[in-house]
């Protein structure tokens, strides 16, 4: 697989990508507060503004990235980005940025990053054979841990050292360079007929997956499905699948506390703990590490113990680590340190969970749905955390930071609760082919 040169290119085009992201994902808030002087609710509203886009665009991005080139859509959507840090680096040198134009660049950001994000997904599916989806994922997942690495740590120093809307354009020229690497991806896609459909009156546990019948010979040239078409198909197979849709109910519930959780942890760290930029960063980025080696435990851990107690387990210890957060104070070299460590625990049994849903998603599902069945998982599982934002916001400005942080923490433990009691909990140690019930753990 490291011997194919598109999977190279898509792979460092890729680890860029994430590493603006990451990078915006701490700069933009960060100049909020503070270059800006943004209160909470501001704060909640301008990490609200960024995720929309998951709500507003996911489903109709999966239906259209089943129909379009992927590295097409990956490319415009690093030149999106480039222009759109770039303009706000701009509005600064000229006086004009305020809360205004970061909520357009937070925008414009977090709906280019739906298009990329879903494309860069079925891009592996076409690159790599089917024996290799756990393998690539796990690289493509590790190159996103180390972004969480460097992006973090890297905005938090240049909004310290330099200044933010510096930082911002140091983000856009980092997309910049993974428009460099994914455009020389020269392999011609196939793009995936939508050759499956559901059995109609079958129950979910059952479904069964069969065949379009060929068109009439007198249609020879049939027209694509509609939009909405496709849109619904992709809602109906996600559905219709036990395991996928517990994996949607999960990550909403994660999503949605996570939301509120790190508005209010932003809030948090510098200023009821007193850090500077650089320890922010620095804190921040202590769950690369942690992802780093998930992504590496995702490769063995799921079949030596099977998927599900995997999931279940890593899901538990990574999401209750962030309850001992609302119990540090002061800014010590003691505090930092503790905070790195829920950090390394956090991003270690996330990023495990993240791979491994990854993998049964994609072991489900048909390759003309591959889009559309990350695109609504995205939607469910993601769509609500513009609300997690707008909730955070609110609670730190009624409780205060340090009790609202504590409950927030505690409702991410919703979603291993709701694995548990799921099928995902018996996943064996080889994944179910496609339409096939779960088995039981083995």
């Amino acid at each position: 697989m490291w011997r194919d040169r598109d999977f190279r290119r898509l792979w460092v085009g890729q680890t860029v990508s994430q590493l603006g992201e990451h990078t915006t994902l701490v700069v933009l808030p960060l100049c909020a507060v503070l270059t800006l002087g943004a209160g909470a609710g501001e704060l909640g509203v301008l990490r609200a503004v960024g995720q929309a886009p998951i709500l507003l665009l996911s489903l109709l991005v999966g239906a259209w990235v089943d129909r379009w080139r992927t590295r097409t859509v990956m490319v415009l959507a690093d030149v999106g980005r480039t222009l759109a840090l770039g303009a706000a680096a701009v509005a600064w040198f000229f006086g004009a940025l305020g809360l205004p134009a970061l909520l357009v660049a937070g925008f414009a950001v977090g709906a280019l990053s739906v298009f990329f994000d879903v494309a860069y997904q079925a891009s592996l599916v076409r690159l790599v054979k089917r024996d290799q989806l756990v393998r690539g994922n796990s690289a493509l997942e590790g190159s996103r841990s180390a972004a969480q690495i460097a992006g973090p740590a890297l905005g938090g120093a240049l909004v310290s050292l330099l200044s933010a809307p510096i930082a911002a354009a140091s983000s856009a020229l980092l997309f910049a360079l993974s428009f460099l690497s994914i455009r020389r991806i020269r392999r011609s896609e196939s793009i995936p007929e939508p050759t499956y459909q559901l059995s109609q009156g079958l129950p979910g546990p059952t479904r069964q997956l069969s065949q379009r019948l060929p068109e009439p010979a007198q249609e020879p040239q049939r027209r694509p499905p509609r939009v909405w078409r496709r849109i619904r198909e992709g809602l109906r197979f996600v559905i219709g699948d036990t395991s996928l849709r517990a994996v949607c109910l999960a990550s909403a519930a994660f999503q949605f506390s996570l939301a509120a959780t790190t508005t209010v942890y932003l809030l948090f760290l510098p200023r009821e703990l007193r850090l500077s930029g650089i320890e922010v960063g620095l804190v921040l980025a202590a769950t690369g590490p942690g992802a780093l080696l998930g992504s590496l435990l995702a490769a063995r851990l799921p079949g030596r113990f099977g998927h599900g107690v995997v999931l279940v387990s890593a899901a538990a210890l990574g999401d209750g680590a962030f309850l001992c957060v609302p119990a540090l104070h002061g800014s010590s070299a003691g505090t930092v340190l503790a905070l790195v460590a829920v950090g390394l625990v956090f991003g270690t049994f996330g990023q495990l969970v993240n791979v491994t849903v990854m993998a049964v998603r994609q072991a489900l599902t048909p390759d003309g749905m591959q889009g559309r069945a990350a695109a609504t998982i995205t939607f469910v599982g993601m769509g609500l955390t513009p609300l997690g934002s707008l909730l955070g916001g609110f609670l730190a400005d009624e409780w205060g930071p340090r009790l609202s942080l504590a409950v927030t923490a505690a409702g991410m433990l919703l979603s291993p609760l709701l694995m548990a009691l799921s099928p995902l909990a018996r996943l064996g140690r080889t994944l179910p082919a496609r339409g096939a019930p779960c088995p039981a753990r083995s």
